[in-house]
């Protein structure tokens, strides 16, 4: 053996040993996926049992990896959170190509142990260096003895070459086309399959908004967790300071915060869904405050109930919410609502509210206001109530921008927290005039100055004996 032949083997064994180490360390990266650093929205996103799952997520915040994972867990039959399945088929969608193989592809192969790989068949490239290339599928060993398959495609590629398969998940890797996405759900259909995507909203209030954000078919499997810089823990919290300061304020809103843009902005960006809506609880009746009405016919008549605790945090814990219903439904629906919550009512029996003061107005078709109306119905209205749009906007900013948050949405009160996402500033620097009616009643009821109210005698001694018992442990 000469010289070069020596060298040749010599530099084929040192490929060989890196190729080996390179491999280890990949066969160590899904073992480690959340447990040296805990990302505790990719978690949440993993445990939602929802079928149609999405994460709104800023660059780099940690929402491409929970999807290849996700992935990787399906095709090899090794979800954590889920009733796993034999022989697995799923496709990956990507904008391009080319998208695929620098994002979605690397994610899932940096995951994909050699040893699970049966096959790889290419669109470009070559077979024994899939990352180089644009790969068509992947065949996978499924932990039941089977084998998986995962498909990629191109959203660009058109709706017509997404027809006729038959699939147990699709992951968006970023905003497909709404087609692309509609014929993808039709595929999941007979096999009860999922739909998840991950992606930053860099098109603004697209169908994506409506559809899955806002939710407007108030469809039950549709669910959604945004991700932004700080939620990485992988994150240095110096770089997040630099990469906020090197965008303007709109792009930080989708870049960083991962939340859908608008030239005007929202209204509530300090609304946080996570902080600020909560599961029911039985509330005490001594919270109880007030009713607040935003009338409506062919728009929806808004109503929410509203409690108050001895520190003034104001809770929404009810919700009736109608369109082209007359005052006698909406008095009616409304009562029903006292009735469970066992509501106060005055020595007639009548229930109080504060309603817009548009409703004491007589209209040429009707010689009776909508708060007459009410009235017969046993509801008695203020309408004298606040209606100065920047005092109001101002004082529902404050209460969401206190730590910890001085009003809190009971997570039923599904109208109140949709509109609260889509409300944004228009032109002349005034919000959007569109699905703004809990909105309004909300500033309606802030604006009457609600107070905290005093505890009886009886729950203050019961509070001060709790006192005095963690004040002896203390001690102790």
């Amino acid at each position: 053996m000469d010289k070069k032949e020596k060298i040749r083997e010599l530099v084929g064994r040192i490929r060989e040993i890196e190729s080996l180490e390179r491999f280890r360390r990949e066969q160590d990266k899904l073992a480690r996926y959340n447990r040296d650093k805990v990302h505790a929205k990719q978690m949440e996103f993993h445990k939602c049992v929802k079928r149609n799952r999405w994460v709104f997520g800023g660059n780099r915040s940690g929402k491409t990896e929970c999807g290849a994972v996700e992935a990787v867990w399906w095709v090899r039959g090794i979800h954590p959170f889920r009733e796993n399945r034999k022989d697995v088929c799923g496709w990956v969608v990507s904008p391009t190509y080319e998208v695929q193989r620098e994002v979605s592809q690397s994610k899932i192969l940096s995951y994909l142990r050699p040893e699970w790989i049966v096959d790889v068949t290419m669109q470009s490239g070559r077979k024994s260096s899939p990352d180089g290339g644009v790969i068509d599928y992947i065949t996978v060993k499924n932990v039941f003895g089977g084998v998986s398959r995962l498909g990629f495609k191109s959203a660009d590629q058109g709706r017509e070459k997404f027809q006729g398969a038959s699939l147990d998940f699709v992951w968006f890797d970023e905003e497909p086309p709404q087609d692309v996405y509609q014929e993808c759900v039709m595929r999941v259909m007979d096999r009860k399959g999922e739909i998840w995507g991950t992606m930053t909203p860099l098109k603004g209030r697209s169908w994506v908004y409506d559809e899955i954000y806002m939710n407007k078919r108030e469809n039950p499997e549709v669910w959604y967790v945004t991700m932004e810089w700080a939620d990485n823990p992988y994150l240095d919290p110096a770089e997040i300071d630099l990469l906020t300061k090197a965008f303007d304020k709109e792009s930080v809103e989708m870049r960083r915060y991962g939340r859908f843009g608008d030239t005007g902005g929202l209204v509530y960006p300090e609304f946080d869904e996570s902080v600020h809506v909560v599961d029911p609880f039985p509330v005490p009746p001594e919270w109880y405050d007030n009713i607040s009405i935003d009338p409506g016919l062919h728009n929806p008549l808004s109503c929410h109930f509203y409690a108050v605790d001895y520190d003034g945090n104001v809770y929404v814990i009810a919700e009736h919410y109608e369109r082209e219903r007359d005052v006698g439904y909406h008095a009616e629906r409304i009562r029903e609502i006292a009735d469970r919550l066992g509501w106060p009512r005055d020595r007639e029996g009548r229930l109080r509210c504060i309603i817009d003061s548009a409703a004491s107005q007589k209209t040429l078709a009707s010689l009776k206001s909508v708060a007459d109306l009410f009235y017969e119905e046993g509801i008695l209205c203020d309408t004298s109530v606040d209606k100065d749009i920047w005092s109001g906007i101002a004082e529902v900013k404050s209460r969401f921008k206190a730590r910890p948050p001085r009003i809190v949405i009971f997570r039923n009160c599904v109208n109140m927290i949709r509109e609260i996402k889509g409300y944004y500033w228009g032109k002349g620097d005034a919000p959007v005039k569109a699905d703004d009616h809990a909105m309004d009643e909300l500033r309606y009821y802030l604006m009457s100055k609600p107070r905290s109210h005093t505890p009886s005698k009886g729950e203050e001694s019961r509070q001060e004996r709790y006192k005095k018992k963690l004040m002896r442990r203390s001690r102790r």
